[in-house]
Parts: C-alpha cells; structure tokens; sequence
C-alpha cells in the first residue's frame, strides 16, 4: 500500500480540535434542525458526536438563534461554528454567544468593510473563520473576467480574499471552494493548494440524495484526498445528517487515511443465496452503526464460498438453508441455526471489541 503524501498546511484550532498542521483529516456535520429549537437541536448534535462527527456547524439566520446557539454552545458535546450569511451583525453576537469559529462567504456578507468588521471580531477573540467561496455568489468583476464561475474564478476569489485578512494581520482561518459540479470543485482546490498553504476544508456542495450525494462526495473529496489535499471535511447530503459521518469516514477508511468504527463485508447475493441477505446485512449494519473499534465484519449468503471469499473479515456469518456458519478470518468456528446468525455475530463483534451491542433478544 502507498503511503499518500499530504499537503503541508498551517494549524489551526477549533475549540480543542485541531485543523491542519499534519493533524488527522477532521469529520464535520452541519445539523438540520431549527437552531431556534434548543432541543432537538443538542439531541441531534449527540447523535452526531456518537456517530463520529468532530465538529458541527449550526444555521444562525436571525436574532432568536443567536440565543438559542448560545444555550446549545453551553450543553454541546462537540465544538461548534456558526454559519451566517448576509448579516455580519449575527457573526458579531454568534462570537457574544460563545461560538468555537465563524464561517462566512465575503460574497454575500455586504462586501470588504463589513468583512473586516468580523474578520478584526475573530482576531481580538482568538476565534478561527473558514473563509468560503462558492460558485453561486462569486464577485461580479471575476465572473466577468473568466466568464463564468470556474475553478480559476473561484481560486482567484479565494485568494483575493487570503490577501486581503492577511493585510487585516488575521491568519486564524481555513478556506472552502463549494460548487455542486464534482470536477469544478476538484480543480478548484487543486490550483489553490499550489497558492496557500491555509488548511482546506472539503466537500461537494448541494451534492443531493443518498446515492448521488454520496458518489459526487466520494468522488469528489477522495479525488482531492488522495493527492494529499484536504483537512476536514463535510460530506453533504440531502439525509438526515449522522449519514453524512457515515460516508465521510468510509471515504478515510477506503483510502486509508482513519480507521473508525466497522467496515461492513457483504456479498451482492445469488442464486445460492438461501436467506434474507438484504435484511440481515441492514439490521447488523444498524446494531453495528456506534462501535468505534475498526473492525471488518463479513455477511456472506452462501456457506460454501462464504469464509473463503471473506477470508480478510475479523469476523462474519454465511447463511444456508436453516443453518449458517460463524467464521473468523476464513476458519470456520461453529454452525449456527438460521434464526441466530445475527444474535451470535453481534456477540462475537462485542467480545472482541469490547464495547457493547445490542442484541436482537435484548430489544
């Protein structure tokens, strides 16, 4: 296996958690619920932290949740960013309210002086920016230039604006390039790396659904990580948002950049399948969603190719007709009836992991 070289890149810190600098790539999350809800909004920050997620971002549209992101800062598990567009004065209370970073677009916040008014907050608070670009709202003297919003455009946004904060003396922030068109967003980053060294933040914008989200980011993002480009990420999609930790680390995992949690095994199914496959593979999957340990489990659907197709699996089941196998690397370790090939997986997965699984019998 190659090693992957990655960029160096500053460091910079979002509440404890450390972006760039050669730290470990960064998982993010932005939560969809009304920040206005002071709890639906923390319920769904914990399950996020329980999913994996390091950092959450929250929507800060008006006055009333600015106050509601300050009692979710007091209680929330994760460090937290406030996302605010076109109203510079809610950056201002977000920093009043407590908040770990701000992220702004400079292109929809009202222009340089109202910029610099948050970007000078941040430095007096030692509060870090994300510096966002996007394809939508690019200025209207580059759009001219390069005729429309491509990777050039949105590097040359990006930088305009790096010059910019640091002639301000601000140097406490990362930079995102969002458009929802996969090879915009690859080239874009690309020719920015090659011009800072600010650490990156990565993802596809408007990706859209589960299986389309989840292609354009892994394509998208894994692109840019196997170059060695990219400090956190968000993986987006149109899902309820713990998905999105889900794809982001099989993205690490698959390019062996973090190994978080379990790597889930299983066949397409055929004719020799003789169980509910899909099923049972979707149920462990569920039961499996909070163990931490990396961890290959394999569900096969046929006990004569099953182990040894599944040879490189900690552990794993193959079904039959009425009974099955449990197996560890390949050597088969006892039949199993049918009816409790998932009880006795989910058993083996929490004995060597130690962490606890819920069983079926225990629901």
């Amino acid at each position: 296996m190659t090693m992957m070289i990655r960029k160096p890149t500053r460091a910079i810190f979002i509440g404890p958690v450390q972006i760039g600098g050669g730290a470990p790539v960064v998982v993010q999350s932005m939560t969809n619920t009304d920040t206005r809800d002071v709890g639906a909004t923390l319920a769904q920050i914990n399950r996020l932290a329980a999913a994996g997620c390091e950092v959450a971002r929250l929507a800060v549209p008006d006055k009333e949740a600015v106050e509601s992101f300050g009692k979710i800062k007091r209680e929330s598990p994760l460090p937290l960013i406030a996302d605010i567009h076109f109203n510079y004065r809610l950056a201002l209370a977000s920093l009043e309210a407590g908040t770990d970073a701000i992220r702004i677009n400079p292109g929809n916040l009202g222009g340089a002086e109202k910029t610099r008014i948050v970007v000078e907050a941040c430095r007096e608070r030692g509060v870090p920016l994300r510096l966002g670009v996007n394809a939508g709202s690019l200025e209207a003297d580059l759009l001219a230039h390069y005729g429309a919003p491509t990777a050039a455009a949105m590097a040359a946004s990006a930088m305009r604006w790096v010059k910019q904060f640091e002639e301000w003396d601000f140097f406490n922030f990362k930079i995102s390039l969002k458009s929802s068109d996969v090879l915009t967003t690859v080239a874009a980053y690309e020719e920015l790396s090659h011009q800072t060294d600010y650490p990156l933040h990565l993802g596809v914008t408007e990706a859209g659904g589960l299986i389309a989200g989840t292609v354009k980011s892994a394509l998208g993002i894994g692109m840019l990580l196997a170059k060695g480009i990219g400090d956190t990420m968000r993986v987006s999609l149109t899902r309820d948002p713990v998905e999105e930790i889900r794809v982001a680390y099989e993205i690490l995992r698959a390019l062996h950049l973090r190994e978080r949690g379990v790597e889930l095994i299983s066949c397409p199914t055929c004719g020799r399948c003789r169980i509910d496959l899909f099923a049972l593979a979707e149920e462990a999957e569920r039961r499996l969603l909070n163990v931490t340990a990396p961890l290959k489990v394999a569900i096969m659907g046929c006990v004569v190719n099953g182990p040894g197709e599944a040879r490189e699996a900690d552990v794993g089941i193959a079904g039959g007709a009425g009974v099955g196998l449990l197996f560890k690397k390949g050597e088969i370790v006892r039949q199993v009836p049918e009816a409790e090939l998932l009880s006795a997986l989910l058993t083996e997965v929490a004995a060597l992991t130690g962490e606890a699984v819920k069983l079926p019998e225990t629901d």
